[in-house]
Order: C-alpha cells, then structure tokens, then sequence
C-alpha cells in the first residue's frame, strides 16, 4: 500500500527546493532530519499526492481514550482500525503546556503525546503541532480576546515578558524532549499564532496591530533558535479570510521562518460553499508557496460529524482537485463529546466511502 518513505536521492534532489527558492530570504538553521522532512513533504506535493493527517489520532478516538484509568494501549488509531494503517500526518497540541500542567488543554498528557510523537516519527509520519495557550494577560483561555494589549505586554518591555519567556521555556522544554532512543532530535512542524487572520484568539486580526503580530512570531522563532530547537520545521496558517497574496501576507512573519505555508477553514451546512472557498483558498497558497520557494498545506479542515456517507470522495477529494499540497489534516474525534468528531471511526456511516478515499491513488498513509 501507500507509504511515506521516499528514497533518500529523491529528497537530496529537492531538499534546495523545498528550503528556499530566490525570491526567498536566507533560510535559518534547520537540522538535518528537519531537512530531510521538508523534503520529503515537498516531493509528496510534486508528486501531486498529499499526506492525510488527523488530529490527536493516537491520543484518542471517538468511543476511547488512550490514557488514564483503563486507557487504551499506546498507538491505538480510529483510521488505523477503518483502513489498517497510521495517517500520514498526526496533530496534536500544545495548549497548557506553557502553564506546567501534565495535560494539555483536551486532557492528553504530554507523557503519553511525546510517546506517541516519538512512535510517529518512527513509523515514517509526519507530526504537527499547533497551540491554543493561555491568555497570559487576563488568565483566560485562547479565546479571551477581550484585551487588545494582550501581545504588547508580552513583548520585550513588557509587564508579561518575563512571565511569557518562562512560559515560552516551557514549550522549548518538551520540543527539546522530542528524542530518539539514538539520540535523534525528531523534527516536528510547528504551527503557533494560527487562524490570526480571524479575531477570535488573542493575537487574531482586530486584537493586535501588524507590527505586534510579526514581533511576536520572531520572538518565538528567535527564542526557540537559541535554545537550539533546529529540528523545527515552521509553519504559517492563517484563516480562509485573505483573498489576495497582499492580503495573505499582510502579517507574515518573513521567508527566513516559514517553511510551510497553509490555511484552516471548516464546511458548513452548505457544501457548494465549502468547495468555493477551498478552491478560492487552494488557488491562492499553492500561488504563495510558489513565489516564496514554500510547501503548501491544508492545516486545518474537516465536516463536524461528517454527516455525508460519501464526503471523503464526494465533497473533500474533489474540493482539492489537483492542488499540490503536502498534506490535509482534520479536526479531532472527541472521546467525551458525542457530536465532536471529524476523522473516521469503526461503525461511522462514511466508513465504506473512506476505505476508497484511502485507496485513491493521491492519498498518502503510513504503514
């Protein structure tokens, strides 16, 4: 079946494409397995395939959880027990992290997300992580907006600087635990300050000015290079609000960061909709990734429930249509909301229909 492992000439022979091209600044330091990840991944674009990923995938299902009293065995997977294998791509998140806590904000401990990152990497996938922290101002979630001097007063100068720094050591603490039994610091994408585009988080579009946003994206970025966390690939993924390349990069935060570039957006009741805006969203970061020597993705997608027994062929597969992406991930399977999921599941009414979106030819999974 499908496989992720691509002959190491093959990544040799893109990896100067995949870091840059010459409308780019000076890539920053990158490792060599982060290199040879960002290959990897832009191979799998070229060869007009993409990675399927999925959130949480290995920390939980939809009727499971693999941790605490009368967990799960490590590595069990809602897509693995559909169509046998492991998603190309696994997300998980951050969020609590930056507070100390043991679990994230969804209730996975970091333990057990570090095994199952290490056990990704391991088997051949590619490991995302986003982060939903804290507001370190008011002491609210992500989703406390309501201060619009949230980043100010994290920046140098700051009342919060020092506090967020902590904060921020925290992170690079756990990243920097990202380890191989030999010894090999496993190379992550990293998607921080996402979907700013919007205004619901507290670094989003209405909530800080261009100036705060990029300020904070090079703090975080410098911090994490002096702490030497080169196994760090980038990735930059706004809404599905930008129309324009202007509009896209409005905050974006420079070519010496980015290595990936992608975007979130979600269907609704109308599906026609949907595939307007993925196409509208498609067309315009494909255009991007080219001019800036970048790898395209869809970060963030998904149908809550996915009340359609044919959406994985009839609705996703053609809202992609032959854009060049690395990967598509979708949103969690809650084990404690009945009505949260997005992946598939054993028993699920679309499970026949994404058997055969697994047999497509462009679908990547590892096995």
């Amino acid at each position: 079946m499908k496989k992720i492992a691509i002959c190491l000439t093959v990544m040799g022979a893109v990896l100067l494409t995949a870091c840059g091209s010459k409308k780019s600044e000076p890539v920053a330091t990158r490792s060599a397995e982060a290199k040879t990840l960002l290959a990897k991944m832009k191979a799998i674009s070229d060869a007009n395939t993409f990675m399927f990923g999925h959130q949480d995938d290995t920390a939980y299902g939809h009727s499971w959880k693999g941790y605490g009293e009368g967990a799960a065995a490590d590595g069990r997977s809602d897509t693995r027990d559909v169509c046998g294998e492991y998603p190309g791509v696994i997300g998980f998140d951050l969020g609590h992290l930056e507070l100390g806590h043991k679990q994230n904000l969804d209730g996975v401990p970091f333990d057990k997300m570090r095994r199952e990152i290490i056990a990704q990497y391991e088997r051949g996938g590619v490991v995302t992580l986003s982060w939903h922290l804290d507001n370190p101002l008011t002491g609210g979630d992500a989703w406390d907006y309501h201060d619009k001097g949230t980043v100010a007063s994290i920046l140098p100068g700051g009342e919060k600087h020092d506090e967020f720094m902590t904060r921020l050591g925290r992170v690079a603490d756990f990243l920097a635990s990202l380890v191989t039994k030999d010894g090999v610091k496993i190379p992550v994408l990293f998607r921080p300050w996402h979907e700013h585009t919007g205004s619901w988080f507290w670094w989003g579009q209405e909530i800080c000015t261009t100036e705060q946003y990029k300020a904070l994206w090079r703090m975080t970025y410098d911090f994490m290079q002096q702490r030497g966390l080169t196994n760090l690939l980038w990735a930059y993924s706004p809404g599905a609000e930008p129309r324009t390349q202007e509009q896209y990069f409005e905050r974006y935060p420079g070519d010496d960061i980015i290595d990936v570039v992608g975007f979130d957006t979600y269907q609704g009741r109308n599906r026609e909709d949907y595939v307007q805006t993925m196409a509208r969203c498609l067309t315009l970061v494909t255009s991007c990734a080219q001019a800036h020597g970048k790898v395209a993705a869809v970060t963030e997608t998904g149908y809550e429930t996915t009340p359609d027994p044919t959406w994985w062929t009839g609705t996703l597969l053609p809202a992609l249509g032959d854009a060049q992406v690395a990967y598509v991930l979708v949103w969690r399977n809650a084990w404690d909301r009945e009505t949260h999921h997005y992946g598939i599941y054993p028993g699920h009414e679309s499970e026949a229909d994404f058997k055969e979106f697994y047999k497509n030819p462009r679908t990547v999974f590892v096995k």
